[in-house]
């Protein structure tokens, strides 16, 4: 398990103080991770592992949005997602972005995958200080944030059979592209052939717990053609 790897730190902001786990070179570029429904859990802590090891390497740090709780199935995820404060979680991203910033990381991007993914891309509308976005399998609802008001670049990442319909299916990528060109910034939006939702989660956990939701597509050539367009993405807009 990634946790040594982890420094875990505490971030005010408001009335509230949540846990956040950081690792990476100090100096480095920062991009802040944001969890999937099931809170910070193993597959999120790996993603964030592997990006602090990308091209020359970056500072990431994961803040607790469900401050502790993580959903063992998807019943649990489901309702702590749905128990989520949204604004709130925006807010807990803009104080992580800003505590990157103030911890030698002179840029910072946002990046997350499932409810992270569309949370990011809510970032790059509603966080002024983000440099740059990439989300995975997510799109934010109309209520929490217009992508056509996104004023930070964003490359976004889905699968062609994911069938989270309206969130993450075709559909809500094709209208999250219609969006991006309407807001006027560098945008780019992938679809991956025959891949299904949270097709980055390959650790062996992560791959049986796609398999009990019916996800058994392996597309290891979309996993590194994924992670190398997130690479040259970050790095244009961080370096």
């Amino acid at each position: 398990m990634a946790d040594s790897a982890f420094k875990k730190i505490q971030i005010q902001r408001d009335d509230t103080t949540f846990d956040a786990y950081v690792v990476g070179k100090d100096d480095a570029p920062g991009i802040v991770v944001i969890q999937e429904w099931w809170g910070v859990d193993f597959e999120i802590k790996n993603h964030a592992v592997k990006i602090s090891k990308l091209d020359t390497g970056f500072k990431a740090l994961i803040p607790d949005l469900y401050r502790g709780k993580v959903g063992l199935d998807t019943a649990e995820a489901q309702h702590l997602m749905d128990g989520l404060d949204w604004q709130g979680a925006v807010k807990d991203i803009r104080a992580s972005v800003n505590w990157l910033k103030a911890n030698g990381s002179k840029k910072v991007g946002v990046t997350g995958m499932c409810m992270g993914g569309a949370l990011a891309i809510a970032s790059s509308v509603l966080v002024p200080e983000v440099d740059a976005v990439v989300g995975f399998y997510g799109t934010p609802s109309s209520e929490l944030a217009d992508p056509g008001q996104a004023k930070a670049p964003v490359q976004a990442h889905f699968g062609e059979l994911d069938n989270f319909v309206g969130f993450s299916d075709v559909t809500a990528a094709k209208s999250l592209e219609e969006k991006l060109k309407a807001s006027g910034v560098a945008h780019e939006v992938h679809i991956y052939e025959g891949n299904g939702h949270a097709f980055l989660n390959r650790s062996p956990e992560g791959v049986s717990r796609r398999k009990s939701m019916g996800l058994s597509d392996e597309d290891e050539a979309a996993v590194e053609l994924a992670w190398s367009r997130f690479t040259s993405w970050m790095k244009r807009y961080l370096a």
